[in-house]
């Protein structure tokens, strides 16, 4: 039998002394040297090298955040200080600001500073984009320690969608809808984890509704969506509905996890045999069998200590019925049993 050589790269994580993750940085380090290689040309290189430092620094900055429940915001940074959708944005940072929550958006003007402003410093994250217009970041975050900036959007808009567990989207241009529908693309293929999307608007206003009129007119009545697609987003023209909308969303939901072809989704509340057994009946569409009332963790979930104290329910969920999956959640958080509703008000 042949031993394997010396392996340099793994020889490397061991002069780090690198312990944690050793699999994963090990396969990094092995990319790397596919593309020394490989002939890669310098733009190729550039390209992965500004990719990979970006996603380090932003990685290293929000690490120390990631228990703390943050909303995205999304919009215009064309809009004037003026215009009632700025103080809308600012408005709905600020209340959930007051409920602990967090804000992370660009770091431009227009709605992204009016996110920031609401959100105050100590709940603000900006991640700016380098361009030759529109690139400096907003009185509101600029001496900031909790900024970054990206040269690339993609790597800009994987971390305004990776750490965030809600996101507002008010009226923008190009970018904006870029971001609506990438977003609502990552929930209806289940690459992003169900999370709640408040498309925010004034009132009188008509930019969200006309929207939907066309995703409902010539999209959905084409079948390029399924029908309960639009279940993936909200429509809201006040801070109230949109805070509601999002703290509601947590109100008995907290978190999910796979477990092989297990989906396990923690409550807040334990629902009765009687909740699950009408809920599975409900949603039977979308799953292979009943759902299961769990007397705690799964093996895997309490090895890695994933939230052990929590009460749980177990499904064979398809994996297609991403919008099937984010009405369970509604109906989980509308349940007798669920925790009452979080009272909104907007100063």
């Amino acid at each position: 039998m042949t031993r394997p050589g010396p392996n340099p790269l793994s020889d490397l994580l061991d002069s780090l002394d690198v312990t944690h993750n050793r699999d994963q940085l090990l396969e990094i380090l092995e990319s790397v040297a596919r593309l020394a290689s490989s002939g890669a040309d310098r733009l190729d290189l550039k390209i992965t090298n500004a990719a990979l430092k970006e996603m380090a620094e932003a990685f290293a900055l929000f690490a120390p955040y990631r228990h703390i429940r943050k909303i995205t915001m999304f919009g215009s940074a064309r809009t004037l200080p003026s215009d009632p959708l700025y103080e809308q944005a600012r408005a709905l940072t600020h209340v959930l600001a007051e409920h602990g929550w967090s804000t992370v958006t660009g770091a431009g003007p227009g709605i992204m500073a009016a996110g920031l402003e609401g959100a105050g410093p100590d709940r603000a994250f900006g991640i700016n984009i380098r361009l030759p217009f529109e690139q400096d970041a907003n009185q509101f975050i600029k001496d900031n320690p909790k900024l970054v900036s990206m040269k690339y959007f993609f790597t800009r808009k994987l971390l305004l969608i990776k750490e965030s567990f809600a996101y507002a989207v008010l009226p923008g241009g190009f970018g904006t809808l870029d971001e609506a529908f990438e977003l609502l693309t990552l929930l209806q293929t289940g690459k992003a984890e169900p999370a709640p999307v408040v498309l925010l608007e004034a009132p009188g206003y008509d930019y969200w509704k006309a929207w939907e009129r066309f995703v409902v007119d010539e999209v959905e009545s084409r079948g390029l969506i399924s029908p309960g697609d639009t279940a993936l987003y909200r429509i809201a023209d006040t801070v109230e509905d949109a805070a509601a909308e999002v703290l509601g969303f947590y109100r008995n939901y907290h978190s999910l996890r796979w477990v092989g072809d297990t989906l396990v989704l923690r409550l807040e509340a334990r629902p009765t045999g009687g909740e699950v057994k009408a809920l599975s009946e409900e949603f039977a569409d979308a799953m292979a069998g009943p759902i299961r009332l769990l007397d705690g963790p799964l093996p895997a979930e309490r090895r890695s200590d994933d939230f052990p104290e929590l009460p749980r329910i177990a499904l064979r969920f398809d994996r297609l019925s991403y919008a099937r999956l984010r009405q369970l959640i509604d109906a989980l958080n509308t349940l007798p049993s669920a925790p009452p509703a979080t009272e909104v008000t907007a100063s």
